[in-house]
């Protein structure tokens, strides 16, 4: 199934600040990874977030955390927040 992909705009400007060459990592990630197998968790790249009902979704893209939801045919990425922020974020935004 092919899911369609949605940015919110806060994660429109998070990705706006990156680096160009960091910004292009999460681009082909979030594609690569978040069109076709959202929901697929492993060990290193996508988790589960269990203490939240959203976001629901957390993919690592290197030293960057890419948040989001999913439902029935599209994935809301939330946030995209580096590493070192991400505890921090999940503490103010995470519901």
């Amino acid at each position: 199934m092919r899911y369609e992909i949605y940015l919110a705009p806060e994660a429109v400007e998070d990705l706006s600040r990156l680096p160009p060459h960091v910004r292009a990592t999460v681009k082909s990630a979030i594609e690569r990874h978040l069109r076709h197998t959202p929901t697929a968790t492993s060990k290193s790249r996508i988790k589960r977030l269990r203490r939240e009902t959203r976001p629901q979704y957390r993919l690592r893209v290197g030293d960057v955390r890419v948040f989001y939801d999913v439902t029935d045919d599209s994935v809301e990425v939330v946030a995209i927040v580096p590493k070192s922020g991400a505890a921090e974020w999940l503490e103010r935004a995470g519901e």
